[in-house]
């Protein structure tokens, strides 16, 4: 009976809030983002917007570690991920000013694709090499005055819960402008909603900020240890069953 009543919630109540509000959203930021800037207006609508869908998908939210966080100093933060709810938990609950690098294929998204590149998040274009560099050149632009960037260096969503091999962009933008490096543990929201499904599971999800790693006087040879060292302290606050 309790599946059955969440199943009518989702699709009654749940599905067309949320389209209304993206809708909303994302009208606001390509609207007020070009005309008073994306600092602002491409960081607190999403960042609402996020926060509702978790409190509408009856997710249960505790995060920790804020007081690890300058409010006024930007980072490059790297997170496992678990799923589509990763966004909406970081955005959401980080209160830290982000942008995201995101994946070239969300640009087609209607109306979210175009408010992302209104907001200022950039679109990895994995094409070759000079593509890639250059959507890291893009992402440099971005990060200014507390702005910081927000990656998944897994580069996709976990298939199982459990976490895969990190790629490097995201330390080379850290070690080039010499930002700090945030880990971020994400637990729960790969129960909430699973890779390839449409059902949704209300759960308890889990916000973990780890102590920055400074990146000043490393060496280029130093980023396999960084990448190394970030996972570890990621994979250590996993839950068990996702370690």
């Amino acid at each position: 009976m309790k599946k059955i009543l969440f199943f009518l919630y989702q699709w009654i109540i749940f599905a067309p809030l949320f389209i209304l509000l993206t809708l909303i959203t994302a009208l606001l930021v390509m609207v007020l983002a070009p005309l008073f800037g994306n600092s602002f207006w491409g960081y607190y609508p999403p960042k609402w917007w996020s926060r509702f869908t978790c409190w509408l998908a009856l997710c249960r939210i505790q995060s920790k570690g804020h007081e690890n966080l300058d409010p006024h100093r930007s980072y490059i933060f790297v997170a496992n991920h678990q799923g589509a709810f990763d966004i909406f938990l970081i955005y959401g609950f980080l209160n830290q000013n982000i942008k995201w690098m995101q994946k070239q294929s969300l640009r087609k998204i209607p109306f979210v694709g175009f408010a992302s590149e209104k907001a200022g998040h950039v679109f990895v274009d994995n094409t070759n090499a000079a593509t890639r560099a250059a959507s890291i050149e893009k992402a440099k632009k971005q990060i200014a005055g507390g702005v910081s960037m927000v990656v998944f260096p897994e580069g996709a969503r976990s298939r199982t819960g459990k976490m895969g091999r990190f790629k490097r962009g995201a330390y080379h933008i850290a070690f080039d402008m010499k930002l700090p490096i945030v880990p971020l543990t994400i637990n729960g929201p790969y129960d909430v909603l699973k890779r390839n499904t449409l059902r949704l599971k209300p759960s308890k999800m889990e916000l973990i900020i780890h102590e920055p790693i400074p990146t000043e006087g490393l060496e280029d040879s130093d980023i396999n240890a960084l990448i190394d060292q970030s996972r570890e302290i990621i994979h250590d606050a996993l839950w068990k069953k996702y370690q």
